[in-house]
């Protein structure tokens, strides 16, 4: 596996090219944030091939017990289009590190990088009918998990901030249009406070009619054309097309051009939860802007979601903002952004966005939300220009409101103080309807292990 890293190295533009060809993602995308992290991924997991091993368990004192980790054989595994080599190393790294064989189906609009993926593994010496790549359409997926020879199916369908309010637009705005929109943590919610909600729409505005549109191999582009799928290449565009119904139309909403399956960057602002854009997941490059009060508020509309992938936390370290230790400084002011799938937030020092994988705090402006009185709630804070905060010191107590706030959501994972890691050896997975078991990192093996208790009888024992 360590060799098959090292080919998919010196094989990095023919890969990129592969994805941008494969999926419309602009190929700087693919070069210098996927194709890394692929190779990362199967590096993780050859670490992994020499460590797997079981335990002695404690029993009565007549018997000795031991269990053992085996592979458990035949590993069915269904990718989906958004990100195909990432989803490959996801699924085919630990099923093949825990000694299984693998039966792959890509999805059906983008089968070319898992193919050529898998010729790249078998130059390196792995075995024939190790890895195997099935293309086809989602019957071929349905036959491959009812089939009585595949013993398992897994399959996914489906550093310091500055206090500046376009620090938040940006970073909002690349959580929602990353990828055509086409990631299953795409920030398509974004709940901004009252206070700002105005200033943050215009300028939300102004950012998407910025971003370029266009060849995903051009040099600077930002979004390329949306996936094509083979029983209708309109459908994944008209799908988007149709969300844009609803909400008060800011920019965008129309296709773009007259060649090609090219969508506007699209902002809505005024958009009420029960509204289709604020329910479903779009997939696609569509923000919607919506209006929320307090904290209490935002908690409950995350956890109320039938998702729960993960959340972040990104919190201010040139700001000392405390958490009940200073009475001026009280409360410390944390504003939480839910997503239905996803959602980003913004409000006070921090703004906390939760969607349906994170949850982030970030500094951006000076508008307050009170915390909880168990926070210290219901002391004025300091003027932002008469009275600042102090300087860097007290990072710690972001950090716990962070915590404390990230511990009442149920989701998979939440990130603090960054965004969008996504490093080989952390799990990755969701609470209720945002899926079953973990990928990536030591948690990923459970998946493809299966373990043997062996019960041997002691004669004589030397404690006896």
């Amino acid at each position: 596996m360590l060799r098959f890293a090292d080919l998919l190295e010196r094989h990095s533009d023919e890969l990129a090219a592969l994805e941008t060809w494969d999926n419309g993602k602009p190929y700087e995308q693919a070069a210098n944030e996927e194709i890394p992290m692929l190779i990362r991924l199967f590096r993780y997991y050859a670490g992994w091939v020499d460590k797997i091993h079981g335990l002695t368990a404690p029993a009565d004192s007549l018997h000795h017990v031991q269990t053992l980790h085996e592979p458990i054989g035949v590993a069915g595994q269904i990718i989906p289009w958004n990100f195909p080599l990432l989803m490959f190393a996801w699924k085919v790294g630990p099923a093949l590190a825990c000694g299984n064989t693998v039966v792959l189906k890509p999805a059906e609009q983008t089968p070319l990088s898992a193919l050529y993926v898998s010729k790249l593994f078998h130059e390196v010496g792995l075995p024939p009918g190790v890895l195997n790549v099935i293309p086809g359409s989602g019957s071929a997926g349905a036959d491959l998990a009812s089939h009585m020879d595949v013993d398992k199916i897994a399959f996914t369908v489906s550093t310091e901030i500055d206090a500046d309010i376009d620090k938040a637009v940006e970073l909002s705005h690349s959580a929602v249009f990353f990828n055509q929109g086409q990631s299953c943590c795409a920030g398509s919610r974004t709940f901004v406070h009252e206070r700002v909600y105005d200033e943050f729409v215009e300028k939300t505005k102004v950012r998407a009619l910025k971003r370029i549109v266009g060849d995903p191999f051009k040099k600077g582009v930002e979004q390329g054309p949306q996936i094509l799928f083979f029983r209708s290449h309109t459908e994944q565009f008209e799908k988007i097309l149709k969300y844009i119904k609803s909400g008060t139309l800011e920019s965008g909403g129309e296709k773009l051009g007259s060649k090609g399956f090219y969508v506007q960057p699209t902002v809505f602002s005024n958009v009420q939860d029960n509204m289709l854009i604020a329910r479903d997941e779009i997939f696609g490059p569509v923000q919607s802007l919506l209006k929320f009060k307090d904290v209490e508020e935002v908690i409950r509309r995350a956890n109320s979601s039938h998702y729960g992938l993960a959340a972040a936390a990104v919190a201010d370290s040139g700001f000392r903002v405390q958490m009940g230790f200073e009475p001026r400084h009280q409360p410390s002011k944390v504003a939480i952004l839910p997503w239905h799938h996803k959602s980003v937030l913004f409000s006070g020092w921090h703004a906390l966005y939760l969607y349906k994988y994170y949850i982030y705090i970030y500094i951006y402006t000076y508008v307050y939300i009170e915390f909880p009185s168990k926070f210290g709630g219901g002391v004025a804070p300091p003027h932002p220009f008469i009275d600042p905060p102090p300087p860097a010191g007290a990072f710690t107590q972001n950090i716990d409101a962070a915590n404390t706030i990230s511990r009442a959501l149920r989701v998979g994972t939440v990130w603090i103080n960054c965004f969008n890691i996504f490093d080989a050896a952390i799990p990755f997975g969701g609470y209720k309807m945002s899926g079953h078991g973990r990928e990536k990192g030591v948690y990923s093996l459970s998946n493809y292990l299966q373990v043997k208790a062996i019960v041997t009888p002691l004669k004589n024992p030397a404690w006896l």
